[in-house]
């Protein structure tokens, strides 16, 4: 009698799938020290053979070809005979030089959500967050590394950076700005989503709203870009002192990091500071139940692990939220593959 269990199409079962779960993370520990020894940085100025990375990278030839061979299997690179190159992909994302890379956000998982992980079972049965460093713990980054290693923070403000960028764009272009001439971006570490929506619309003038250690890196930032003439910065910490008295606040990556009731608090907040006519912007990976969550569920679990009430959560709760603080006119949009939009009106 055959014991082999039968999947629907009668073909048989095999461990392959849980095999291929299970050591998923090869692929993602093979990127992460990709990024770290500056693999797709050199490979963007010229492709090269396998020896030529050795000594350039400084990598063991016992490891270098496999690492090189499964980064092609996993299509982040490709190969032309004995040469490597970048994918597009690769090439746009990866190589640290550019207005696109993603690199900021790819050293913040390797150092601090990577190590989390792997207490996820400790933290399965404890509750407790599980980061080194919670990387979204502003005071205590900037209290311990501001003046020390401000290397440290340009890198988490450039993963920052990497998403709000994108999300900018989204922002400028879905939101008619219009009849509204002034907005805040709470929360805006150096101000770049704050100047992406100001370059795209000249009418605008934009605040970013933060806690005075970012003001260095503000000013940097903005200097570089050439908008200190139209967005300024603002200290502060949004749950204690006045929020900025423009037409448009703006909470993005922002209420993940807290519970429901600090969540509900900073909304009661935004509406009270909020001119009459005015809107607040509200961006997260907002869950909504569907197959294609696994991805959000995966950045919820993440910010559970790297803070100590984060979590992300659905638009139904923030529309509660919101009404709850009287909040009118709400309307939600999906945007960025994974991402949600919430514009509610006062």
């Amino acid at each position: 009698m055959s014991t082999t269990a039968n999947t629907p199409t009668g073909n048989p079962l095999t461990p392959q799938p849980i095999h291929e779960r299970l050591m998923a993370y090869c692929g993602s520990k093979l990127l992460m020290s990709a990024v770290e020894v500056d693999l797709f940085t050199a490979l963007a100025k010229e492709p090269a053979t396998e020896e030529q990375l050795r000594r350039l990278l400084n990598l063991h030839p016992r490891f270098a070809g496999h690492f090189l061979r499964a980064l092609v299997a996993l299509g982040i690179l490709q190969q032309d005979g004995d040469r490597y190159r970048n994918s597009p992909l690769a090439d746009q994302f990866l190589d640290k030089t550019k207005p696109t890379s993603i690199v900021g956000f790819a050293e913040m998982t390797s150092d601090t959500f990577y190590p989390a992980w792997g207490r996820f079972t400790k933290a399965l049965r404890t509750g407790q967050a599980q980061a080194p460093l919670p990387p979204d713990d502003h005071q205590h980054l900037f209290r311990v590394n501001a003046v020390q290693e401000p290397d440290r923070v340009r890198r988490f403000m450039t993963a920052m950076d990497s998403h709000s960028t994108r999300m900018g764009e989204e922002l400028a272009n879905r939101i008619d700005w219009s009849g509204y001439q002034t907005f805040a971006d709470l929360g805006g570490a150096r101000g770049n989503l704050a100047a992406v929506i100001a370059k795209a619309h000249p009418h605008l003038k934009g605040v970013c709203f933060d806690r005075p250690q970012s003001r260095p890196f503000f000013d940097e930032h903005i200097g570089r870009l050439g908008l200190t003439d139209r967005v300024v910065f603002e200290s502060g910490d949004f749950f204690s002192d006045d929020l900025p008295e423009v037409d448009v606040l703006i909470y993005g990556h922002v209420l993940h990091d807290w519970g429901p009731e600090a969540r509900a608090g900073l909304l009661g907040r935004a509406y009270q500071r909020l001119r009459p006519g005015g809107a607040l912007i509200i961006y997260d990976r907002m869950i909504d139940g569907s197959p294609e969550d696994l991805t959000r569920l995966f950045y919820s679990l993440t910010f559970m692990l790297a803070s100590a009430g984060g979590s992300e959560y659905s638009v139904e709760e923030c529309t509660d939220w919101l009404r709850t603080a009287g909040f009118e006119r709400i309307i939600s949009q999906a945007v960025l593959n994974d991402h949600t939009i919430v514009v509610a009106h006062r």
